[in-house]
């Protein structure tokens, strides 16, 4: 097995070709300042999550009845932005199929729709897969998918997503729309039997159904209008972008999960992300103390990688393109990644006490697994604060070694994606954690 050193030095003698097989991951070509040398990393320093005392009790409650909510603030403020306070709500459902065999039997598959604002055609469509035969209420596995529900399993009766996508015509999106050639196109990345065998179900839905991931983004096909306030027409500067719509969509998913489906526990419900998806996993596992268990796959700058190491993709990497993913307030930190007032530990450190898994990949460079490693070192401060081991090691693991405190760590050898390997630690972390 390679050691991490040898595995960095064949990347920097890599480079042409690393880049030339990511820029297909990334919005273009990538950028020619981008960084992918640990000796032109910059000194840094990170901005301390909480001052610790001689106390540790006295620690504790500080970090729970007031800092907590000062570094939530802080990352909403500089980077995700703050959901609005107006509510909306309660939604009606419209139930699609509510107990129909799937996987040969072993199976439940459910299809509903929560109707966010049906005078747009605005509605989260749920597709959930549970265990038939078990004997209790099953824990969980939810995430948003980027092409619709059809694309996690080749299963033919789940519904093809109607709404406009980002066109992608190497798996079937024509003309802004998924067709059938996209059913099952990601199951590598989903799992889904392999999830039922363990006794986990899944939910999961389309990113797009609650704010569509639209360049040309204006704020105004997904959900950010039904909160503005009369003649707003885009959000504040301080106020949410995409991947806080998505955050919240995430939540409503949550409480349909809780509120109407008896067949999932509640309690035991675990959030996973890819991406820019596993930007947003963080940002709605920080906000929602309700989510049991937080998965980061490969989420990179936003994400669990640290801002200030300037390695890989970086803020002003993403204004231009997909700026709209964050609050306008951090646009002001492009190229000034070494003021912004958080890093990316205290976004991890949100999660704590709750069990959170960080994994990266290899030949994903862009998305810094070095950075998104120290991250979630520099967070096992607030884990130990609160009782719980974090991250079990100080040094970065040899590849395809998972090591599993109440934080989870590992770098997957490979490219930027969800594979059975990743799952397989998933599935054991949350079996240690939630002991179903």
């Amino acid at each position: 097995m390679a050691s991490l050193d040898t595995l960095h030095q064949y990347l920097r003698t890599r480079i042409p070709f690393i880049a030339s097989i990511t820029a297909s991951l990334t919005f273009a070509a990538e950028p020619p300042d981008t960084n992918y040398d640990e000796s032109k990393v910059p000194s840094y320093e990170l901005p301390k999550i909480i001052e610790l005392t001689d106390s540790k009790p006295q620690a504790a409650t500080f970090w729970k009845e007031k800092r907590r909510t000062e570094v939530l603030k802080l990352l909403e403020t500089n980077v995700y932005g703050r959901t609005p306070d107006a509510k909306i709500g309660p939604f009606k459902f419209q139930t699609h199929e509510s107990a129909a065999e799937a996987f040969g039997g072993k199976a439940i598959r459910k299809q509903v729709s929560i109707l966010i604002d049906p005078a747009r055609d605005l509605a989260i469509d749920l597709l959930i897969y549970l265990p038939k035969n078990s004997s209790h209420a099953s824990p969980c596995f939810l995430g948003l998918n980027f092409y619709g529900n059809q694309t996690v399993h080749p299963d033919p009766k789940i519904k093809i997503n109607p709404r406009w996508m980002r066109g992608n015509s190497k798996i079937g999106i024509q003309n802004n729309r998924a067709t059938e050639a996209t059913r099952g196109v990601y199951r590598d990345r989903w799992q889904v039997e392999t999830l039922i065998d363990r006794g986990y179900a899944l939910a999961t839905a389309y990113c797009g159904d609650i704010d569509p991931d639209n360049y040309r983004h204006e704020f105004g096909d997904g959900i950010h209008p039904l909160f503005y306030e009369p003649s707003q027409t885009k959000p504040l500067p301080d106020e949410w972008g995409t991947i806080g719509a998505w955050a919240w969509g995430l939540s409503r998913a949550l409480d349909y999960l809780i509120e109407h489906e008896p067949r999932i526990n509640g309690d035991k419900v675990c959030l996973i992300g890819h991406s820019r998806l596993g930007k947003t996993s963080l940002w709605a596992g920080a906000q929602d103390e309700r989510f049991a268990l937080v998965i980061s796959n490969n989420s990179g700058c936003g994400g669990a990688a640290l801002y200030r190491r300037e390695f890989g993709e970086r803020i002003h990497h993403m204004i231009k393109p997909v700026g709209y993913w964050f609050c306008g307030n951090h646009a002001q930190f492009a190229k000034r990644e070494q003021v912004l007032p958080v890093d990316q530990h205290m976004l991890l450190a949100l999660i704590a006490p709750r069990p959170l898994y960080v994994a990266s990949a290899s030949k994903d460079l862009w998305a810094d697994p070095k950075g998104e490693f120290l991250a979630a070192k520099a967070a096992t401060a607030v884990y130990a604060l609160l009782g719980k081991q974090g991250l079990p090691v100080s040094q970065m693991p040899a590849l395809n070694t998972s090591v599993q405190g109440t934080i989870g760590y590992h770098i997957r050898e490979g490219e930027h994606a969800v594979t059975a390997f990743d799952w397989k630690h998933y599935l054991d972390f949350a079996d240690r954690h939630l002991a179903h």
